[in-house]
């Protein structure tokens, strides 16, 4: 298998005279052990989304099973050395690869990828994530390493300290899981947190029309996280009258956001949408 070690990630950004910036969230991977994890699940019929491939060595153990990449990367230098990279480790590989110099926040769907497999940028991961799962609905699973803090919501169950609106919001569309843990020394440079792998798979909505309402209601509630719902979301139920609309979606008055499943805030917004209907 081709892959980038420690040697040849330094190697390249020296090449190109690329010192890792906090800002873009760039720390590469120079582990094969850890691409070939990330990767494992992807076959070759897949189309797979990669955001941010950086020097390549997650691209190269994508493109080794056969599927094909489109990678998107938002700095320039990186994006255009990107497929000569996969030229030169793996020849015959680089036209199954195409490249996006574009920021991955505010991309627009192109092609129909089967799969999201990436290593996200750790200031940008929850937005990132929200938006292929929004913008793709052909995705329909992936696996995403992430700030291991970040894991842990993303996994959250209702009632941990830590379930919020990234949970909330992410099951809206998938089912996620926690994958393992990553440690520092596997990146360049290494950062000062662990980082954590969630794997997703895509489930059906029942009612699409709902999810802005559904979300409005997410944010409400944990904007004032330590209030009751009765008053947390007394602003977004109105006109009504917040205890009437809960009572109407099978919740307790007195219960708080981190209690309630993504479902439940969609009975909200079912119930609030109802009792406005002349």
């Amino acid at each position: 298998m081709a892959t980038l070690g420690p040697a040849q990630v330094r190697a390249l950004a020296a090449e190109l005279g690329l010192t890792p910036t906090k800002r873009l969230g760039q720390n590469f991977v120079i582990d094969p052990n850890t691409v070939r994890k990330i990767a494992a699940g992807v076959t070759a019929g897949d189309l797979v989304l990669e955001v941010g491939p950086g020097l390549g060595s997650l691209t190269l153990a994508l493109l080794e099973t056969g599927a094909r990449v489109q990678a998107v990367e938002i700095d320039r230098r990186l994006a255009d050395q990107l497929p000569r990279t996969v030229a030169e480790f793996d020849p015959e590989a680089a036209t199954r690869l195409q490249v996006r110099c574009e920021d991955a926040v505010a991309m627009q769907p192109a092609d129909h990828p089967t799969r999201f497999v990436a290593n996200l940028p750790y200031n940008t991961a929850v937005p990132i994530l929200l938006n292929v799962l929004e913008r793709w609905p052909t995705i329909e699973s992936g696996l995403v390493m992430v700030q291991q803090e970040v894991a842990e919501r993303l996994t959250a169950q209702p009632g941990s300290r830590v379930y919020g609106v990234p949970t909330a919001k992410v099951n809206w569309w998938a089912t996620t899981r926690n994958a393992g843990k990553v440690g520092a020394d596997v990146f360049w440079p290494a950062p000062n947190v662990q980082s954590g792998l969630v794997a997703f798979q895509r489930h059906e909505v029942a009612r699409p029309e709902l999810r802005e309402a559904t979300f409005a209601a997410v944010d409400a509630a944990f904007a004032q996280r330590r209030k009751m719902l009765r008053s947390a979301l007394r602003a977004w139920a109105a006109p009504l009258d917040a205890v009437l609309v809960l009572e109407r979606a099978g919740l307790a008055p007195t219960a708080r956001g981190e209690s309630l499943t993504v479902e439940q805030f969609q009975a909200l917004a079912s119930a609030k949408s109802a009792m406005l209907r002349p």
